[in-house]
């Protein structure tokens, strides 16, 4: 909470303005992300950012802080379909080591995360590990109990899991644990092969040779021409960039020269525009496709 990183929330002008760079790009499916202090991501906001969106974006997900079912039903109302909640480690020691205080040191709040989300009408359910906190075998076992339980519990809702690996990020944080290219492509397969159904998904941390060979293992959903920091393809906001110390808000001091945007959440490893990685998956038979769901047909 007290890392030396630029932070920012955005406005709701300022969300809808990256959406709409986005919608101009050709996306129509969106994953809206926030930071989990309850102070700076309350409900209410994030029902106005889904709301905002509804109109031009027919699937809408959000990756935030854990909530109540409750909490949870008017952001569905808004016009939100996805949600996404990464354990990040589903060794119990590990997480208690990384997560100190606050909310998030609840593992098992989180670990029932998805069940809340589905009792409160969202249709489609992301999880995952983020590989590199401990030995990825024994996540991924773990992660492939948590996929058979939601698939059972669950069982109305499409699944999907991404496997992000810990890529240098803000705060100077540096994974644990290796995973090799061989051993993704070697779980990308096992998942495939034991979960026909689930979707699964590979984000921008990965370099462009490692996510075209991986599109024909199984990945069914890739992120293209990626931000990770807010406002970083409008440059919007930057008037509000600030730093939190002892959870009180401190204005940046900023060097000489340095680009006064938001520090990213981790660094990208594909930089390509989502143009460019739609050619590709043509040329290697696949079809891209940018809208696989329509709420006015939801009834």
């Amino acid at each position: 909470r007290d890392n030396p990183i630029l932070r920012v929330t955005l406005s709701v002008e300022e969300v809808a303005a990256e959406a709409h760079y986005l919608w101009q790009a050709g996306f129509r499916q969106v994953l809206l992300v926030a930071g989990e202090h309850p102070k700076f991501v309350s409900g209410d906001y994030l029902v106005e950012c889904v709301r905002a969106l509804a109109s031009d974006f027919p699937s809408i997900a959000i990756e935030v802080g854990p909530m109540a079912s409750s909490d949870y039903v008017p952001i569905v109302r808004a016009g939100a379909e996805g949600l996404v909640v990464y354990q990040e480690t589903y060794q119990r020691a590990v997480y208690a080591e990384l997560h100190t205080a606050g909310p998030k040191r609840d593992f098992d709040y989180r670990l029932d995360c998805p069940e809340r989300a589905y009792a409160a009408g969202f249709r489609r359910l992301g999880v995952g590990a983020l590989f590199g906190l401990w030995r990825w075998q024994d996540e991924a076992i773990a992660l492939a109990a948590h996929l058979d339980y939601l698939l059972r519990r669950c069982w109305q809702a499409q699944i999907t899991i991404s496997l992000p690996r810990l890529r240098p990020a803000a705060g100077g944080f540096r994974p644990l644990f290796s995973i090799s290219d061989r051993e993704l492509a070697q779980l990308v397969c096992a998942l495939r092969i034991s979960f026909p159904q689930v979707g699964i998904v590979l984000s921008t941390r990965e370099r462009p040779s490692l996510r075209d060979a991986l599109v024909s293992l199984g990945v069914t959903m890739m992120s293209a021409g990626s931000h990770t920091e807010p406002g970083g393809y409008t440059r919007r906001g930057t008037e509000h960039l600030h730093q939190t110390v002892g959870g009180r808000i401190i204005p940046p001091d900023f060097q000489d020269g340095e680009d006064k945007l938001a520090t990213g959440q981790f660094e990208i490893g594909d930089d390509r525009p989502p143009e460019r990685i739609a050619t590709i998956l043509r040329q290697r038979g696949f079809e891209p496709v940018w809208k696989d769901w329509e709420q006015t047909l939801s009834g």
